[in-house]
């Protein structure tokens, strides 16, 4: 048996300009952290001549052509899996919940893959087939960030070329500010993001359209993910707080869907009760509020009372990785 452990992520700054639509014509750039909520992917020989694949639904076929879930069909078919094999994943958080669960899955599923072969694969390699897995194979509106973060692990800039290739760097930040992001960034539940492929879409096709709205929007997105990572690098955590409201002032004009009266009353609710900045995670319409604040206990009070349960988390740093090899 295999198993492996994949960490989910925030998206820190730059959120969005890791899409092919965008980054291919301007080059993106994100700053994102691999937080400690994990996919578990295990992968074992059975005495069946079939596949049995265990996830929010199951599945038992003879042929990978006919497995559903089009992330693992699609993994199998790449690497000529043969049958007599199980799979199960679980996770620590749902999937549709804006922490890039679907690029975690993939690349946890590949290294398992791998591991079962006893085959070296390094973090970049294993990102970029899981990319290719998710856009290029399943044609899926999604970026590059999720892949990489999960690869990765710990807090990264993340630089995507042009011509597809990305360069990625550690975040220079002290010890101290590593721990006051763990101490005073809070996130909240505020439900489930379906119409999250709807907005992706959206700036997807308008972005390939060349629609000035949202490449402007993008453009300063990117801006601000710099000055994001300077601010960190340079200790002004507050000045990072204050640059998360801009970015989620400028995200919310992407898409009429991006956020709802909910989750604004929430955001509003959280700035009065000591959040000197937040955003929305993911790709929007639902999932985690993400609050930066200098007095969690007030703030956890406040999102209490609204019904909002909180996540705690601290950050990863080992990015994918086996943790049973048997």
């Amino acid at each position: 048996m295999i198993i492996t452990r994949t960490p989910l992520r925030i998206t820190l700054g730059g959120g969005g300009t890791d899409l092919p639509s965008y980054y291919e014509q301007y080059g993106g750039l994100v700053i994102s952290a691999a937080i400690s909520k994990y996919i578990f992917i295990s992968v074992n020989r059975t005495f069946t001549d079939d596949y049995f694949l265990k996830y929010s639904a199951l599945e038992r076929v003879d042929r990978v052509e006919d497995i559903e879930h089009p992330i693992v069909r699609e993994a199998l078919l790449a690497h000529a899996v043969d049958p007599a094999l199980e799979i199960v994943s679980t996770a620590d958080i749902p999937s549709g919940t804006g922490l890039g669960s679907s690029g975690s899955f993939t690349v946890g599923l590949l290294r398992a893959i791998y591991a079962m072969r006893r085959d070296h694969v390094s973090a970049g390699e294993i990102a970029d087939e899981a990319c290719r897995i998710e856009i290029d194979r399943l044609g899926r509106p999604v970026g590059k960030q999720d892949q990489y973060v999960a690869a990765f692990g710990g807090l990264k800039t993340y630089s995507f070329q042009p011509d597809g290739t990305v360069e990625v760097a550690p975040l220079a930040i002290s010890t101290e500010v590593f721990h006051d992001l763990e101490d005073h960034m809070l996130m909240f539940f505020t439900g489930y993001s379906r119409a999250a492929d709807r907005v992706l879409e959206e700036q997807r096709s308008k972005s390939s359209a060349g629609d000035s709205a949202m490449i402007d929007n993008l453009h300063f997105v990117k801006e601000l993910g710099l000055r994001s990572k300077v601010a960190l690098e340079q200790g002004d955590v507050e000045g990072f707080a204050a640059l998360m409201h801009e970015h989620w002032e400028h995200k919310k004009k992407r898409s009429s869907v991006m956020s709802n009266p909910n989750i604004d009353r929430w955001y509003e609710i959280g700035r009065a009760n000591g959040a000197l900045g937040g955003k929305l995670v993911g790709a929007g319409a639902g999932g985690f509020l993400l609050f930066y604040t200098r007095d969690p206990r007030r703030l956890r009070t406040a999102m209490a009372a609204e019904g909002l349960a909180e996540i705690r988390f601290t950050f990863d740093s080992d990015g994918s990785v086996v943790v049973v090899r048997d």
